[in-house]
């Protein structure tokens, strides 16, 4: 599954880049799709629509797939969701962007910050694990 998963994260990355010349950053997306950028917000909505409706789908057919395991509260969550929403503007882009994108296309900034990100993912993990007890995965 997650080897079917990557080629077609690996297609589709590929069919934007030829059709629409596009790099596909999640975040980039999204975030010129709520500012409205220059009347191209039409393509940015349908993409977006189609990550939601690929997780609906995922969950029709595979709902074991997308169940959560980790009991966190909302606020946690909420949290960590803003956290990530600033460290994308923080490293101009995300692991779609700088991970699968920029890494293919060999781009240097792109390999920096997807080091950057692992690196502090890693050290991110053993903090909360010394202080917490485990309590991240």
């Amino acid at each position: 599954m997650a080897l079917a998963g990557g080629m077609l994260i690996g297609l589709s990355v590929t069919i934007m880049l030829l059709a629409l010349g596009r790099v596909t950053g999640v975040s980039g997306i999204t975030y010129k799709l709520i500012i409205r950028d220059k009347g191209d917000w039409v393509w940015r909505g349908f993409f977006v629509v189609g990550l939601v409706l690929g997780g609906v789908t995922l969950r029709f057919f595979y709902a074991d797939s997308l169940i959560n395991s980790v009991d966190h509260g909302l606020g946690r969550i909420a949290l960590a969701g803003l956290l990530v929403g600033f460290g994308t503007v923080l490293g101009n882009g995300c692991t779609s962007g700088h991970g699968v994108c920029g890494i293919s296309r060999f781009s240097l900034r792109s390999i920096t910050a997807t080091l950057t990100f692992i690196c502090f993912g890693i050290a991110t993990v053993a903090i909360v694990d010394a202080f917490l007890g485990g309590v991240v995965y």
